[in-house]
């Protein structure tokens, strides 16, 4: 029995160790997306060890639990800081057309019934565009800024209010970013970037993985498809820079966001993020499956100050 416990507390223990500063190495980086099912795992050895009073063993499987909890549950509970409340409501959506192949009818669909002002789109790819197109995506969100390519690298900007300035960037890892200055009316003029920094699936890429998330700009608003959850140290200090997590923010921040995949059975995991700057609110949050991708896209409705 002895041997059994510290077999169920040791694995929860060493992750939420390494979890707490941000110690994720080598095949850590995928596997640490996934710590929020292990939070709630090692809840269960801490009730065995209470309950059977094996008290040190109880004592690491509680600490265990109490660093877990520290680090995900504020996910699921709303901030009492969601920054300024008056202003103008402003809608934003990001989703991951997988390869295209997303159904731009069920994008365009999201649109208007959430009156979404700015969408922004990855593997993104011509079919795409045309798709969306033929939706009738643009009369609802005239304005565009697009860099869309065949395969997964692929991005865009819609948007219902005029992009005074606009240009695309591959990053490192070799996805494009879409850069747009938006002028929505009665509000400051807002740089938004649809981002896509490169996946982590393989460790010999973890280099440009967290170079591009490093490389990410200081702007008003950032959204898209991060490859990365709030359990990976890079995404946390990108947005330490003066971001604020619109999910997290909302008490949304464990919803999954992509994942089944390839009719795996893959635990969905949160890798899709709208970060805002501090100075703009956060009104709410929703997540909705979109036919066709493996990913779901993520609504914010946010709110800007008025005045330049």
């Amino acid at each position: 029995m002895k041997i059994g416990l510290w077999a169920l507390i040791l694995p929860g223990l060493i992750w939420a160790v390494l979890r707490l500063p941000g110690w994720e190495r080598g095949f850590l980086v995928q596997a640490f997306a996934f710590t929020p099912y292990v939070a709630a795992w090692t809840v269960v050895p801490a009730i065995v060890a209470l309950a059977t009073r094996r008290w040190t063993a109880a004592g690491l499987a509680v600490t265990a639990v109490a660093i877990m909890a520290w680090c995900v549950l504020p996910r699921a509970l709303p901030d009492r800081d969601r920054g300024p409340a008056d202003g103008n409501e402003l809608t934003v959506m990001t989703i991951n057309m997988f390869v295209g192949a997303a159904d731009p009818a069920a994008i365009v669909k999201l649109v208007r019934d959430h009156d979404v002002a700015v969408l922004a789109v990855q593997e993104f790819s011509p079919t795409a565009r045309m798709g969306l197109n033929n939706a009738g995506l643009d009369a609802l969100l005239p304005h565009a800024a697009l860099a869309d390519e065949v395969g997964t690298t692929g991005s865009g900007l819609y948007s219902r209010y005029p992009i005074t300035a606009s240009h695309s960037e591959r990053s490192g890892g070799g996805n494009m970013q879409v850069y747009a200055t938006i002028q929505p009316p009665g509000t400051r003029t807002l740089d938004v970037v649809s981002a896509h920094p490169l996946a982590p699936y393989s460790t010999k890429v973890l280099k440009l993985w967290k170079g591009d998330l490093a490389a990410e700009p200081r702007v008003d608003i950032l959204l898209g498809d991060f490859n990365s959850t709030l359990d990976h140290a890079p995404v946390r200090r990108l947005i330490a820079r003066g971001y604020r997590d619109a999910a997290d923010a909302t008490g949304r921040g464990l919803i999954g966001t992509w994942g089944p995949y390839d009719g795996k059975p893959v635990p969905p995991v949160t890798l899709d993020h709208v970060l805002a700057d501090k100075r703009i609110g956060v009104k709410d949050v929703r997540v909705h499956g979109v036919k066709g991708s493996d990913h779901r896209s993520v609504i914010a409705t946010l709110v800007v100050a008025g005045g330049n």
